[in-house]
């Protein structure tokens, strides 16, 4: 990042004397921003762009027109010499199988990939998708469809036929590939089925059984197995391809309606996980990045693109905590990871557990932890600093799938707030904004983003003329990327994440984030954690619209603990104290557990809606749906 802020300084003429300062020249000057960190990155161009952006407004901006490259390069060979040797891919699972391909092997098998999807008619423009685990296959399936131009999805093999199929048959798929069973928490789990209803779904596509490690190969009727599939190797496609070419699809959570087929272009991708990693991650040439996700998550998309750095990535598979909690960073020990990434949920549980990897892991290699899928809270950064490592850069992390990047994110240069992300991402001209479109600091407001991002997408698949797009992010604020997140800027120029801004509470008309009784929970150690939703009372207005709202808690207990009248006291008073009288739950309900994406995120519009008596459309995508019906049949006693 330092070398980055003096090469500008040099190249431009202009004295930038930190962060904040390179930042605003980032937004104030995006067409010089963009192009110099391009050619900063060595962005593997085989024509010039004759322009840097398009001056349409979003979403129809052009990125680097007349430019061409090669995503798949950008990855298999990267612009700082890497030898071909050196690893590039560490397979793991849970179980311990574990695998190490080269740089050269991850070649070769891309090559030996390609040759099965041309033989199966696979070109430039076709989709091909993958109900898969983390495994090298899907990488270099991956890479394989890129250097062909054709366009890759990913759903990983937890996800039912009818969520799949909801996904998958939008793109109209020209193959099928699906891992037939898997491991998870000490389980096998088997998805010939699966994978059988689905290939139905999709009009009985060319379908090809993705092996597991440790697993005997499962290949249902209409499959061929994956080495059948493959075939010889030697030298890959990667055809140069425009730098707004699409590159993947990636979904929306899908609990209202069908999931948005989000299209992301190839350029756009790389150039933003290139800028997110090299400089606001410091991943070099010869790191070794871990993070944990599965194929299904944006995070998966993000992790890959860390060999375009250099760096080799740790692809684990399987229960984070199996055999036991401590699993994942024994894997970083036993493969010296210079960056850890989680998701704040398993930080929390770690935490809850008093477990202590600093002290019985060697992870003297480790500089980087970073943390996405919800706020971390304030006792989260104090944990990772007290007993993961006290000298790490701890960098928690927020964008989205839409924008298959981040907003805001680290900066290794500037100090760490306990419950704060330290900046917006360079490039990206974030603002928070009230009811009137405003900026304000020092209290929450919309997270909108005022210019365009090469990482938003393309187009959403079926919306030619663009109604959804407008309607999705850009109706709120006309022309302004609103992204339907509640935060709030510091004193100091860092972001408290304050929830979804559509999963907010008003009670008695006053909008207050949920993220703010969930850090007055902290002072309740009995809690592990909690969904604060409005349940709707009072008269009911015009459109039969209740008038007000009142706040029910539901939280998820320690083993062994039973939410007594007295427990119940001193969370309401933990509320009152920690945030305001008005974040005081009405009604607190204990549940054995909250519903949950399958990326692990906390699904606080599901709960809203069972705690008003709705039902939750398309329940198959919640990672854990038995919870759904405990928590409306103690929400419809409790409204009782």
């Amino acid at each position: 990042m330092e070398a980055f802020r003096r090469a500008v300084e040099a190249e431009h003429g202009v004295r930038l004397p930190d962060y904040d300062a390179l930042h605003a020249w980032s937004v104030r000057e995006p067409e010089a921003f963009w192009g110099f960190l391009a050619r900063y990155l060595r962005l593997p161009f085989a024509t010039p762009p004759s322009r840097v952006r398009s001056g349409d407004p979003m979403p129809l901006t052009r990125w680097f027109e007349g430019a061409t490259l090669s995503y798949a390069r950008a990855l298999l060979r990267p612009p700082d010499s890497v030898d071909g040797g050196a690893p590039a891919v560490v397979a793991v699972s849970e179980a311990g199988a574990e695998r190490t391909l080269s740089r050269d092997e991850l070649f070769d098998l891309v090559a030996r990939v390609q040759a099965g999807l041309r033989r199966l008619g696979v070109g430039r423009g076709d989709h091909v998708v993958a109900l898969a685990a983390n495994l090298p296959e899907t990488l270099a399936l991956l890479l394989a469809c890129a250097g062909l131009g054709a366009v890759f999805a990913s759903a990983s093999p937890d996800f039912g036929p009818d969520a799949a199929a909801a996904r998958f048959a939008q793109l109209g798929p020209k193959a099928l590939f699906a891992t037939t069973a898997y491991l998870y928490g000490g389980r096998r789990f088997d998805t010939a089925g699966t994978a059988t209803r689905l290939r139905d779904a999709l009009g009985g596509v060319p379908a090809v059984a993705v092996p597991y490690p440790g697993l005997p190969d499962a290949v249902p009727a209409g499959f061929v197995t994956w080495d059948a599939f493959l075939g010889e190797g030697g030298e890959p496609v990667l055809e140069d391809l425009p730098f707004d070419h699409p590159l993947y699809v990636l979904f929306s959570s899908g609990t209202t309606g069908l999931p948005k087929a989000l299209v992301h272009r190839s350029g756009g991708a790389l150039l933003t996980h290139v800028k997110e990693l090299a400089l606001h991650c410091d991943v070099r040439p010869g790191d070794v990045v871990l993070y944990y996700t599965t194929c299904g998550w944006m995070m998966w998309n993000w992790l890959v693109s860390s060999l375009a750095c250099g760096a080799a990535v740790v692809l684990y598979d399987g229960s984070p905590v199996h055999p036991h909690e401590l699993a994942l960073f024994e894997v970083a020990e036993r493969h010296r990871v210079t960056l850890f990434g989680t998701s704040a949920r398993y930080l929390h549980g770690l935490a809850a557990a008093d477990a202590r990897p600093g002290e019985r892991c060697d992870l003297s290699a480790l500089r980087t932890i970073t943390s996405t899928g919800s706020p971390l809270s304030p006792s989260g950064f104090r944990y990772v600093y007290e007993r993961v490592k006290e000298d790490v850069h701890l960098a928690s992390i927020s964008g989205g799938t839409d924008i298959v990047g981040c907003f805001m994110l680290g900066v290794p240069t500037l100090p760490v707030y306990a419950g704060e992300i330290q900046r917006p991402g360079l490039g990206v001209d974030l603002a928070a904004f009230d009811d009137d479109g405003r900026p304000v600091t020092g209290r929450p407001g919309e997270l909108v983003c005022r210019q365009p991002l090469p990482s938003m997408p393309l187009r959403l698949l079926g919306d030619e003329g663009f109604a959804r797009y407008r309607s999705a992010y850009l109706s709120t604020y006309p022309g302004v990327w609103r992204h339907g997140d509640l935060i709030e800027f510091t004193a100091h120029g860092g972001i408290v994440v304050h929830g979804r801004s559509d999963a907010t509470l008003n009670p008695g008309g006053v909008r207050i984030g949920t993220a703010e009784v969930y850090r007055a929970l902290e002072a309740v150690p009995e809690v592990v954690e909690a969904a604060a939703v409005g349940r709707k009372v009072g008269p009911e207005l015009a459109g039969g619209v209740a008038s007000d709202e009142e706040v029910w808690l539901l939280v998820v207990l320690r083993p062994g603990v039973e939410l007594t009248g007295e427990l119940e006291a001193r969370v309401k008073r933990a509320v009152r104290e920690g945030a305001s009288p008005r974040h005081v739950p009405r009604v607190v309900l204990q549940v054995s557990g909250l519903p949950r994406t399958r990326s692990g995120k906390p699904m606080e519009i599901a709960v809203a809606k069972l705690v008003n008596g709705q039902p939750v459309e398309n329940a198959e995508v919640v990672a854990n749906p038995e919870v759904l019906e405990e928590i409306a049949a103690k929400a419809a006693a409790a409204r009782a």
